[in-house]
């Protein structure tokens, strides 16, 4: 039996992880008496101040928002992009006044489980993707379609949440990852953004967006010179909701980041981008009043990291180097042993930045393929290849939308026929084998397809 490859699993390699940076950064911070009080009482609730203003003096240098440099009063701490998008339902969602969730399809699938537990069991409902990352026109037809549905009806249920505690519900959430999307890899243009938003305005619609790959970005093309710059990408949602904010003082747009994919998931923290008042309320919280800051005496380790400018320098000299070679490696190993068999790379549309040339996406962990019409369900042949080549890849029918019947019909004959291959955790040798044998694998399919 081979050696098993886990091509499905979307963590960053433990060598990779910053562990000199962090020792050292820990122990500066606990050699500093008052560093260790701030991180080892409760915190304050919107978190560890020096990591928020470190956050936001580094989102606006890496992002160059129109509207200027992000005031730390738009930024919270939190315990990771997984435990945020919690506390955003916690806050922003009632079971009875939210009527729907919208989630982009294929969806980073854990997700489904978090507003499960918000009680939107049975209320989420697909939105497929197309070359953009999002298909903006169906997604009004059906908030058009729902909405004069409820107008008939005129059920509405008394909030499930004590009247005047909550400032603002949201009627709908739409969640998503508008920059290589996990799992599609797909980049919004900036207009599909635009629309996204104008949308979410006209319907009351909250649009929490996973923020977590950004960082993680090169040329698309391999032969382009080691040091050349980074891709550009669109204005994140956050930054368009700011700049066109108005009267509103709420908005529509959170970005929820997290250091789980550039330090290490175990580190558990990440922030909060949105409004003033958005943030200001969503830092109420029950768990936080009661317990204090999420992470907050990891909050006090990071710090020094970004202060000092040793995450920033471990990102370009250490995980955009090893990421963009590992790229290339599985593109070239899709290329040679898959894409003969009829195996396509489906990551979505070139993209462009304020007017400049396209850009192709490449970045985050993760690209998506399809497999030939001719070859069974793509369950079926991710079962055959842990079975027999000892490869574990994600298949598309766990990206469905839970509870959405029109989800998995619609899966059959777009995403559902796919996988999503992801370079993050094997070294190149690994990737290269792993995609070796699912090349083998379709090729025996699809003689056996011949022959029968």
């Amino acid at each position: 039996m081979p050696t098993p490859i886990n091509l499905q699993l979307g963590w960053p390699s433990p060598r990779l992880f910053p562990r000199e940076e962090l020792a050292l950064s820990t122990a500066s911070s606990l050699s500093n008496l008052e560093t260790v009080k701030q991180g080892l009482l409760y915190g304050p609730s919107l978190g560890h101040a020096p990591l928020r203003k470190s956050i936001a003096s580094w989102l606006s240098s890496f992002y160059l928002p129109k509207s200027g440099p992000i005031p730390i009063e738009r930024i919270s701490i939190s315990g990771g992009a997984s435990q945020n998008l919690a506390n955003i339902l916690d806050v922003f969602s009632d079971p009875h006044i939210t009527q729907r969730i919208w989630m982009v399809e294929p969806t980073y699938f854990l997700a489904c489980t978090i507003f499960e537990d918000a009680g939107f069991s049975g209320k989420m409902r697909g939105v497929p993707e197309n070359e953009n990352g999002i298909d903006v026109k169906f997604l009004r037809e059906e908030l058009k379609a729902f909405t004069r549905q409820q107008e008939m009806h005129n059920g509405v249920l008394p909030p499930v949440k004590p009247p005047g505690s909550y400032d603002k519900i949201f009627k709908h959430i739409l969640y998503l990852t508008p920059t290589f999307s996990n799992p599609s890899a797909k980049t919004m243009p900036t207009s599909v953004r635009e629309e996204v938003l104008a949308l979410a305005r006209e319907f009351d619609i909250l649009v929490v967006s996973d923020d977590v790959y950004e960082w993680l970005r090169w040329p698309a093309d391999k032969s382009a010179p080691v040091d050349s710059k980074l891709a550009p990408i669109p204005p994140r949602l956050v930054d368009l909701d700011r700049a066109t904010l108005g009267e509103d003082p709420w908005g529509n747009s959170i970005s929820n980041g997290s250091f789980s994919k550039i330090i290490g998931p175990g580190v558990r923290v990440g922030w909060t981008e949105a409004s003033t008042k958005m943030i200001s309320r969503l830092s109420l919280n029950g768990a936080t009043q009661s317990g204090g800051a999420p992470s907050q005496l990891t909050s006090t380790f990071i710090d020094p990291l970004l202060r000092t400018g040793a995450l920033q320098k471990h990102i370009e000299e250490i995980l955009i180097p090893t990421y963009r070679s590992r790229f290339h490696v599985l593109m070239s190993a899709i290329q040679n042993h898959l894409e003969p068999l009829g195996v396509k790379v489906t990551t979505g549309a070139p993209y462009t930045v304020a007017g400049k040339d396209e850009v192709l996406p490449a970045g985050g962990f993760f690209t998506y393929i399809s497999f030939p019409e001719s070859l069974p369900s793509a369950d079926v042949i991710a079962k055959k290849a842990m079975e027999d080549y000892a490869l574990k890849i994600a298949y598309g029918e766990m990206f469905v939308i839970r509870g959405d019947k029109s989800s998995l019909e619609r899966s059959k004959s777009t995403f559902g026929r796919g996988a999503r291959l992801c370079w993050a955790w094997h070294e190149e040798e690994e990737i290269e084998d792993g995609v070796r044998r699912l090349g083998e694998l379709v090729k025996a399919m699809l003689t056996e397809a011949t022959n029968s």
